[in-house]
This record gives structure tokens, C-alpha cells and sequence, in this order.
């Protein structure tokens, strides 16, 4: 016993375990593991003696109150709607540095991605309701499947880094960064209920406010963050999914300062390491508990279920396939050089790892009045078919992409 802890002692002396955790996070795929552990941990603990403790824990009243106006939610809708509000604020930002210098700057750049994100979202959504269809308290679940989770995918995709040629890479990003936006889309025109007018107003002069600091080229970062406050509070009550106030923040950030600054670039960097460790892993931890209790091997054939994880290994790859194969065989686009149409399949298996976004809209689509059965089997269905994604994706595009 006393050599162990003379071991330990002498392990956590000296720098080993710093340098541990630097090697880590500098990993491609540290996000996407962080992810993964966040899961297990949250489907471990509810289905252990803790499990009250979890719930408990994520079900704990937080309240924000200044003067008459009052923000009442527990600890998950938190997480939900602010938290996830910051990381579609990095979503918003890196659409609009593609839009403007990266791979989505040129029609030529643009088109093949898009084409094939589109197909991505048509035909998973065709998928769960073909499925689904004969249960109308289902149909809402329609844009679950649609979504790709740019961490989970680029984390796979990281682990072959190596013999995984650029333009591949770049492909998956404005792929999944489209997709994202069509999310965004989704959300705002399907998921909006109860419309506040007072609110809205409030939201429209936040608005105006973030333009003109984009159009005077304010580079004070905090000056968008109070007004994106102002903005979120105002999105919220308004009745439209706060999140879209990320989005339309990370949009106003400009990308060039009055004296040369980079704003966007700068926050983008503070906004990062928040949104990879800390934010996703937190939402997966609150989101991916799901509770095996009661639950038996009959609802594995379970239409919801089925529809979403159908939606994810099937619909996902032959939506983005398909629409890539057909825009490139009627001159629509063309392949990025380098890349084939065998490895264009890997990518587009990856694109069945829904989690992140999956379980977002599966929040959005069945609230939490919609049955315990419904949430809980919704949950499984992204999960399942996700793993099967990530699993079948990662083998294909290790196989296609050998040197």
C-alpha cells in the first residue's frame, strides 16, 4: 500500500497530470469525447440509486428578477435556451466566416455542400414520417432526424486526421454548418408559439441596435454583449426559440474592426473552448439521461423510435448521397479535388450522428407534458442511431481513405 501512495504523491507532484489534460484539449477530438462521457455519465446516474438526485438536480429552480421583469425556469430549461444560446452564437459567427472567407465564399465552393445538406434534411424528415405517420402525436417529431452533430462528426472524423484528405474535411464542415442553418430555419418557422407583440418590439430595436454596431465596425465585444442580453431576454419571452437570438448575435459580429481589429475572430476564440467543454458536454448531461425503467425489448419496434433512428442511418446517407451524386452527374456541381464518391459516402454516413442537434429539436418537438414514454423513446432513437452512425461511419471512411 505504501509504494501506491508514495506513486500517487509523486504523480500528482510533479506536472503530469497538467500536461495530461493540455494533450487532451488540444485533441481534434477532445469535443467530441467530452460529448461521449457527458452521456454515459448522464444515462449512468439515471438509472442508478441516484437517479432522484439527477432529476432533482435538473429540475432545480433558477430564477433571474429585475425589477417587474422575471425569468422563472428550472436548471434544464437553462441550459436549454441560454446556454445553448451561446453556442448558436458560435454557430452564427463560423456561418457567417464561411459565408464571407471561407468554404461557402464562392457559389462554385458552396454549391456542392448545400446541395447535398439539403438532401440530408429532405429525406430523414420523409423517413420519420413515412414511419411515424399513423400516429399524429408523433408527427411533430418530423425534423429530429434532420440534424447533424458538427462536434460528434468532426470528432470521428479527427481520429483519421491523418490519411483524411482537406477538401473531405472541409465538406463535412460546410455540410454540417448548412445544416445547421436549416435547423435554425426549422426552429424559427415551426417551433415559435404564443407570439408576444411587446416582446417582438423589444427584439426588433435589440436588433437594430447590434446593426448599428455592426455597420459602425464596434469592435468593444462587451457592447454586443449587453445589447445580445437585452436580445435574448427579449426572444425569450417573445414566444420564438431564444436560441435564434444566438444566431442573429453571432451574425452582427463584425468581421473587421474600425483600426484592423478581427471581433469575430476574437470572440470566436473566447467562445470555443466554452462551447466544446463545457457548454455541449453540460447539455448531453442534461439531455441524455434517459431512464431505462419500465422500458422492455417490445418498444425497441416502437414507431418513434424506429423513425428516428431509421431517419438517422438511412435517410441521413442516401439524403446526402444522393443529392451529391445527382447535382455532380447533371452538372450541377462538381467533386472537390481529391475526393471520390466512396469516401463522399463515409461522410455521408457520419452525417446520421444527430446527438447535439437531435436532441435540441427532440426537446423542442415534445415538450416535457408529452409523456415520459414519448421524451424517453425519442431519446433512445437519436442515441441509437447516432452510435450506429458514428460506428459504421468511422469503419467506412477508414476504409475509404486509406493511403
Amino acid at each position: 500500500m505504501r509504494p501506491l501512495l508514495i506513486f500517487c504523491y509523486w504523480f500528482l507532484k510533479g506536472d503530469y497530470v497538467l500536461q495530461l489534460i493540455q494533450r487532451f484539449l488540444k485533441l481534434e477530438s477532445a469535443g467530441g469525447i467530452l460529448l461521449l462521457l457527458s452521456a454515459v455519465a448522464a444515462m449512468l446516474l439515471a438509472n442508478s440509486p441516484l437517479s432522484e438526485q439527477y432529476n432533482n438536480f435538473l429540475n432545480l429552480p433558477v430564477s433571474i428578477q429585475i425589477g417587474h421583469f422575471a425569468i422563472d425556469k428550472t436548471l434544464i430549461h437553462w441550459i436549454n435556451d441560454g446556454f445553448m444560446a451561446v453556442f448558436f452564437i458560435l454557430v452564427g459567427m463560423e456561418v457567417k466566416k464561411e459565408l464571407f472567407e471561407g468554404s461557402l465564399s464562392s457559389y462554385q465552393q458552396a454549391i456542392f455542400p448545400a446541395i447535398a445538406a439539403i438532401g440530408g434534411m429532405i429525406i430523414p424528415a420523409i423517413v420519420y414520417w413515412f414511419i411515424a405517420k399513423q400516429d399524429p402525436s408523433l408527427v411533430n417529431g418530423w425534423a429530429i432526424p434532420m440534424a447533424t452533430d458538427i462536434a460528434f462528426a468532426l470528432g470521428i472524423m479527427a481520429l483519421l486526421s491523418k490519411q483524411v484528405p482537406l477538401p473531405l474535411k472541409i465538406f463535412l464542415l460546410a455540410l454540417a454548418i448548412i445544416d445547421d442553418l436549416g435547423a435554425i430555419v426549422v426552429i424559427a418557422l415551426f417551433f415559435s408559439h404564443g407570439l408576444s407583440v411587446q416582446a417582438l418590439f423589444f427584439s426588433a430595436i435589440a436588433i437594430i441596435a447590434l446593426v448599428l454596431l455592426n455597420r459602425f465596425k464596434v469592435s468593444a465585444l462587451c457592447a454586443y454583449m449587453v445589447v445580445g442580453a437585452i436580445l435574448w431576454a427579449s426572444v425569450l419571452k417573445s414566444g420564438v426559440h431564444a436560441t435564434l437570438a444566438g444566431v442573429i448575435i453571432g451574425f452582427c459580429i463584425p468581421l473587421n474592426g474600425k483600426n484592423g481589429e478581427k471581433p469575430l475572430h476574437d470572440f470566436e476564440h473566447i467562445l470555443a473552448p466554452w462551447s466544446s467543454f463545457i457548454i455541449l458536454p453540460l447539455f448531453a448531461f442534461a439531455n441524455a439521461g434517459v431512464s431505462f425503467e419500465g422500458l422492455d425489448f417490445t418498444m425497441l419496434s416502437s414507431p418513434l423510435l424506429l423513425a428516428i433512428a431509421l431517419g438517422l442511418i438511412i435517410g441521413k446517407p442516401v439524403g446526402v448521397f444522393s443529392f451529391s451524386y445527382i447535382s455532380v452527374k447533371l452538372g450541377l456541381a462538381k467533386l472537390p479535388n481529391g475526393v471520390n464518391f466512396k469516401q463522399i459516402f463515409a461522410v455521408a454516413l457520419l452525417c446520421g450522428i444527430g446527438f447535439t442537434m437531435s436532441m435540441f429539436l427532440a426537446s423542442l418537438a415534445f415538450e416535457a407534458d408529452a409523456g415520459e414514454t414519448i421524451n424517453t423513446l425519442s431519446r433512445l432513437g437519436i442515441l441509437l442511431g447516432s452510435t450506429i452512425s458514428a460506428i459504421i461511419g468511422y469503419f467506412c471512411l477508414k476504409q475509404t481513405t486509406k493511403p
